[in-house]
């Protein structure tokens, strides 16, 4: 059959929907990318906050609608919604011919089975089971990068998270596993691996006893035809002396790091549930430049958590100020049901809590162009991600900047460059959070 797959939320969701698609591949459904067209159509949810509920239940309506009109025989939802409102979608959206929960993707095949014979389907194993890797995944990310997830669930239990509740508790996904799929994708072409998570950083501390994030770095690094390796999410206070060692030793590397901080206040780190004080983020934050002095850092922000005063409020536009991320993007709190947070007294008015997420994001504005500006002369390793319309140049990123989140440098060049290759380029100008620059030569090694 014509099938259409819709993936939404983070990258992490992504790695299931690709490994879905390739089990539907591999059973001879057609993908399409017209939902006019598709006689099946998946939903892979999102629900981590407010704006990616309301994304998630308005493309299920959607879709509920192409089925109303006849073309698309078979509507199927999964991931993190369809795990939290299972039996909300079942009763008001009646179309919905089968459902999955965050564990349950290797049951697609069967579900789109069951859905054709006209037999609903429901599967909601243990939030706490660990898929197997199907081997059959489907890139759609263009080939030349894949994200690798290393691990399901998280332990922390931050005041204002549900993903605990929905995908367990930390699992993580054995290393010869991590490793195979590794080589697969780089058999496929891929050429930067992303490790993700719900946290990266205590990769192994429940199946080796210890953290082992640092043992899977070296063994990715052996793999021929793998050039970058990049790691996001890593929980600061979890950052530990064998992992720097190994990302100043290991040339594949990139000296870039995800920090989700959310806050700098210790009052508002507290009410969080973060392990964090804002002394210690300065330490480590301080420790990383001096150990790895190129080393780029991103990190994560949310405005208006409730009970953030405003002194709060400039006590984190200081701390920013002052530690001068290279990447930084800022969430306004969503109140998510089921959340200690939600509950909290003294919640924070949207206006404000926006208000104050666009006053960090022009602060963050001016560092970023003055970071941009002081490379002006430098030149950089990029790796081209594709053709400007109508233009001689190139999109790049460069080992600083992570796909769909960071910024990208812009090439100037008449040669003829495919995506994913990788080509020394002069900067020569800075916007706001993205480089321009030149090319210097193409890059092999």
């Amino acid at each position: 059959m014509k099938l259409l797959f819709i993936s939404l939320g983070c990258d992490k969701n992504l790695v299931d929907s690709e490994e879905m698609l390739g089990m539907l591949a591999a059973d001879g459904h057609e993908i399409v990318d017209d939902e006019d067209e598709a006689e099946v159509i998946i939903v892979n949810t999102c629900c981590f906050i407010g704006d990616a509920k309301e994304e998630s239940v308005n493309t299920i309506l959607e879709m509920a609608e192409k089925k109303k009109a006849g073309t698309c025989k078979v509507l199927i939802v999964t991931g993190c919604m369809a795990q939290r409102y299972k039996k909300e979608i079942s009763e008001e959206i009646p179309e919905v011919d089968a459902i999955l929960g965050t564990t349950s993707y290797g049951d697609i095949s069967k579900a789109v089975k069951e859905a054709q014979a006209g037999r609903h389907f429901e599967e909601y194993k243990s939030i706490d089971f660990l898929p197997d890797i199907s081997g059959k995944r489907m890139l759609t990310t263009g080939g030349h990068f894949a994200y690798l997830k290393i691990a399901e669930g998280c332990d922390k239990h931050c005041t204002y998270c549900i993903i605990p509740r929905l995908r367990g508790g930390y699992r993580s996904v054995p290393m010869e596993q991590l490793v195979k799929e590794a080589r697969s994708l780089a058999e496929k072409g891929v050429k930067e691996l992303i490790l993700v998570a719900q946290e990266t950083t205590v990769y192994g501390k429940d199946i080796y006893g210890k953290k082992s994030l640092h043992v899977l770095l070296k063994e990715l690094c052996k793999i021929k035809g793998i050039r970058w390796i990049r790691i996001l999410y890593c929980y600061p206070e979890e950052i530990y002396d064998e992992l720097i060692q190994t990302m100043k030793e290991e040339k594949k590397i990139c000296h870039y790091l995800d920090l989700p901080i959310q806050h700098a206040s210790d009052r508002v780190l507290k009410r969080m549930g973060r392990r964090t004080t804002k002394q210690e983020l300065v330490d480590i934050i301080g420790r990383l430049r001096r150990e790895i002095p190129d080393i780029f850092l991103r990190t994560t922000l949310i405005s208006g958590f409730p009970g953030e005063t405003q002194e709060d409020h400039e006590e984190l536009m200081e701390f920013v100020d002052e530690i001068e991320f290279d990447r930084l993007g800022v969430f306004p709190y969503s109140a998510e049901e089921d959340t200690p947070a939600a509950t909290m007294e003294d919640q924070i008015p949207e206006e404000v809590k926006e208000a104050r997420r666009d006053e960090i994001m022009e602060l963050q504005q001016e560092i970023s162009l003055e970071k941009g500006e002081s490379r002006v002369g430098q030149v950089l390793t990029v790796m081209i991600e594709g053709k400007v319309s109508g233009e001689s140049a190139y999109i790049g990123r460069t080992y600083g900047d992570a796909p769909k989140v960071d910024g990208y440098i812009f090439v100037q060049t008449g040669e003829l460059l495919m995506t994913g290759d990788f080509a020394r380029v002069r900067v020569t100008g800075a916007l706001e959070y993205d480089l321009i620059g030149e090319l210097e030569d193409e890059y092999t090694e």
